[in-house]
């Protein structure tokens, strides 16, 4: 919305810094943040009062759990607040980029809110039956595959009509596969797995948000140079015009991100819930289906992999052999298990998250 100011810089040459992503990028951060910290302790009152005994805690889990018993969740709701009302007023609202991850993410967050409410009023872990669970959000994320997929045909200049459709290989110049239309059912898998991984990931205070944030941190700076002619021709990537326009969407999640951890740092005041990281993973998938990078989203989200591999090898193995491979699943459990305590998974999880984050920025100019 402010980004129309800068139609006016001809009468107020000040007004021209709003034509800047960085400057705009900038204040989604301090607006994200301010809104939670305005509105968070608010909404964490209502949600306890409305909700009563919170989030069910499982009882098979870590004995260290049952003492948050009665904490309140879904939290998504003051991050997505914060990223969509910091997005509306700072990003360019003409970009479809901006609203196709706006959508995916609403679309998201509904899954998990109606998800996270099934569990509260029946205080069981059994919400919204997974196979509608994954139907729907495929149908959100096919749609906005194909949106992008149209966006990128008709973009001209770099987004040509053959690598709208296709996968970039990381660390590799100019190596294009082109899926043709079943790009759309492949981006659709890597948004629902982004989500559903993300989503794995949220099981300690704090675990989930950090590496979500720094993810969009990478992405950030991924977005807003594959988004410049120059950069994007220096570093000899795949250049997507009106793809830097979503730098400003990951500046809105890092503040409404460190608003959020302010009252989910341990102990935690409220949960994140199915609401907010179903929602967030879907957020990062989408910017890396846009963006041409989503081998790189699965270096840089390398946690989140790691998170969701465990449950799958967890389930194979059991039923396969009867037999589990970690104590418990996902894996951040199993660490408990072991003797870590939760600061101790939460942090060194963080500085996975860093290392990963880095390895796949690499790739910008490794090739």
């Amino acid at each position: 919305m402010l980004y129309w100011l800068a139609d006016f810089s001809t009468s107020f040459s000040a007004l021209n810094v709003f034509r800047y992503i960085t400057f705009r990028t900038g204040g989604a951060i301090a607006t994200g943040l301010f809104f939670v910290f305005m509105f968070g302790p608010a909404i964490i009152a209502s949600l306890r009062i409305r909700q009563g005994k919170g989030q069910p805690i499982r009882t098979d889990g870590p004995l260290s759990h049952l003492s948050k018993k009665g904490t309140p969740t879904m939290g998504g709701l003051m991050i997505l607040s914060g990223v969509i009302v910091s997005t509306l007023l700072w990003a360019n609202l003409a970009n479809p980029y901006v609203w196709i991850v706006l959508l995916v993410t609403v679309g998201f967050g509904a899954i998990g809110f109606y998800d996270d409410y099934l569990k509260v009023t029946k205080q069981s872990h059994a919400g919204l039956s997974g196979k509608a669970r994954l139907a729907i959000e495929f149908i959100i994320a096919a749609s906005a595959c194909f949106a992008i997929v149209t966006v990128e045909r008709n973009a001209g200049g770099g987004a040509t009509a053959h690598m709208a459709t296709s996968l970039a290989i990381p660390f590799a110049k100019d190596v294009m596969l082109d899926l043709g239309w079943f790009f759309i059912i492949f981006g659709a898998f890597v948004v629902v797995a982004a989500g559903n991984a993300v989503n794995l990931t949220d099981g300690l205070d704090g675990l989930a948000i950090v590496p979500v944030m720094i993810a969009a941190a990478a992405f950030g700076l991924i977005v807003y140079l594959v988004g410049n002619v120059k950069f994007a021709d220096y570093l000899q990537i795949n250049f997507v015009p009106g793809s830097g326009e979503m730098a400003v969407i990951c500046g809105a999640l890092i503040g409404a991100g460190i608003g959020f951890l302010w009252f989910n740092a341990p102990p935690a005041q409220i949960f994140m819930g199915d609401t907010g990281s179903l929602a967030l993973g879907g957020l990062l998938g989408a910017m890396a289906v846009a963006a041409k990078h989503e081998i790189v989203l699965a270096i840089i989200g390398g946690l989140f992999v790691l998170e969701a591999l465990s449950v799958i090898i967890q389930v194979a193995s059991f039923k396969l052999t009867g037999k589990r491979v970690f104590k418990m699943a996902p894996i951040h459990h199993h660490f408990e298990q072991l003797g870590w305590t939760e600061p101790q998974v939460v942090i060194r999880f963080w500085i996975i998250a860093v290392v990963l984050a880095l390895i796949g920025l690499s790739s910008l100019k490794l090739r």
